[in-house]
């Protein structure tokens, strides 16, 4: 088992969308060792998600292409396997938990017919066995085995994400893509799904990527952290390095936009104007229009990813030789 379980290399990703090309994904870099949890964090509309589904090759194509890159899972190029041999990839080796359970799940069939599905999918079980391996789940999670036969509109939000979880977890993937599991939950349901995570990756020794616009939930699961903006790695590195010691511009804007306990500013200081519109980025740097610190020069240029110590690397051109 290599150190870095999952590695992506240079991955560019579009859409074609009424004549335009959307760019969505634009030269990402990423690696993830085995048990590690990696947080992907930025605003909407920045490409985490495109990331999730192209290591899970679930772009819907057209109008998504992937243009460019490699995906590596264990060794083994994803983006070059035929798609019999990546039907056996998802669920089983990799397994995905998407954002709203309420469009997950299929409001036709009951939570444990639903799971056991995939467990019969990907094990060579009678239905009696996929059935036992189900309430083994319902229970880990912590739903009674009893509610097999209910149907997703007669349990709760927080216990259709539970039944999710249970059903991305029912084969024992080696990595988990969770697209903002916990969004649509109340903090207290929240804090409890995240700890189950934990716990169950924790057991299971299970590679993670967490998608998430909270910086909270980032702080209380990932090990390391990746900034993204417009389809780029803007700053990567541990949670320690990027919590203590935030660089660049936009880093420090999504900090900055929450409050603070031992603040007395009476005000938040946000980030302000939006995100650049992906059909028509600008040049060089794409936060420049944005960023406090843009003199329009050297930020013209396209920013290479600069380490500015051990395993933190940021893209900007202040930390480049000689500065703004």
């Amino acid at each position: 088992m290599s150190e870095n379980f999952l590695t992506i290399h240079d991955l560019v990703v579009e859409y074609s969308s009424g004549g335009q090309i959307v760019q969505a994904v634009n030269g990402v870099d990423l690696k993830l060792a085995k048990g590690q949890t990696l947080g992907l964090v930025g605003e909407t509309g920045a490409g985490k998600t495109t990331i999730a589904k192209a290591i899970l090759r679930i772009l819907p194509t057209p109008p998504a292409k992937v243009k460019q890159g490699e995906i590596y899972l264990d060794g083994e190029d994803l983006l070059k396997l035929p798609e019999k041999d990546m039907l056996k990839v998802r669920g089983n080796k990799i397994a995905m938990i998407f954002q709203d359970p309420m469009t997950a799940l299929n409001p036709t069939m009951t939570v444990g017919d639903q799971i056991s599905e995939v467990v019969l999918q990907h094990n060579d079980f009678t239905k009696a066995q996929a059935q036992e391996r189900t309430i083994e789940m319902l229970e880990m999670v912590g739903i009674a085995s009893v509610r097999y036969m209910d149907y997703p509109h007669q349990f709760s939000g927080g216990m259709k994400q539970r039944v999710v979880i249970a059903m991305a977890l029912a084969c024992n993937p080696e990595l988990i893509l969770a697209d903002e599991p916990t969004t649509a939950l109340d903090v207290t349901i929240q804090a409890q799904v995240l700890d189950m995570m934990k716990e169950l990756r924790e057991k299971l020794n299970t590679s993670m990527i967490l998608i998430t616009h909270d910086l909270g939930v980032v702080a209380e699961t990932c090990d390391d952290v990746a900034v993204i903006y417009a389809g780029e790695i803007v700053e990567y590195g541990t949670k320690e390095r990027i919590f203590r010691n935030p660089l660049h511009p936009y880093t420090l804007g999504l900090f900055g936009s929450l409050p603070k306990l031992d603040d007395d500013s009476k005000r938040l200081s946000p980030i302000h104007g939006l995100p650049p519109d992906p059909t028509n980025l600008p040049a060089g740097c794409k936060f420049g229009p944005r960023c406090p610190d843009c003199d329009g020069t050297k930020c013209g240029a396209d920013q290479p990813m600069i380490e500015v110590e051990p395993g933190h690397f940021v893209r900007c051109c202040k930390f480049a030789k000689g500065g703004v």
